[in-house]
């Protein structure tokens, strides 16, 4: 029988499948694993950086039974701004609408419903996206950045 606090966290569940934001049951390592060696966008991570990124954020984990398969990252105040990053299915789950089932799942919390902007960046998965609302910037005039590619943590979203 899962805990209350576990039933807290609990998001969603299908089959043998369970997408939940209860911190304690993200496998850092595995999560550190993957977006450092598999992902552009976090290549070289290093590990000190994932886990206080895991910390100040609200983390939705796809999971098979007590193993991880997935994730999806979400910065945000909880109020007004959001930023949806390290979104990811591991490649023996993908291909099984595990990725529609995460987005679905991320744009429906409740923690994000007053949220006024909901912003993410990709290279490659831009209809994966826009099936769950997200759109080119409006103005991108009024965006700005500081962006240091000489930090570890960097990526590089272009080419």
């Amino acid at each position: 029988m899962a805990s209350d606090a576990a039933q807290l966290h609990e998001i969603s569940r299908r089959g043998d499948f369970v997408i939940s934001t209860d911190p304690a049951l993200l496998d850092v390592p595995l999560i550190h694993e993957y977006l450092s060696n598999h992902s552009y966008w976090a290549a070289g991570r290093p590990l000190d950086v994932v886990r206080r990124s895991i910390e100040n954020s609200l983390c939705f984990g796809l999971y098979q039974n007590d193993r991880q398969a997935g994730l999806a990252r979400v910065v945000t105040d909880r109020a007004t701004f959001a930023w949806l990053c390290d979104v990811f299915v591991l490649q023996p789950y993908q291909g099984r609408g595990m990725s529609k089932w995460l987005l679905e799942c991320v744009v429906s919390h409740p923690d994000l419903q007053s949220v006024r902007r909901f912003l993410l960046a990709t290279r490659d998965a831009h209809g994966l996206y826009q099936r769950y609302g997200f759109t080119p910037l409006a103005d991108p005039s009024q965006f700005m950045e500081i962006f240091r590619p000489s930090r570890p943590d960097a990526a590089i979203l272009a080419g």
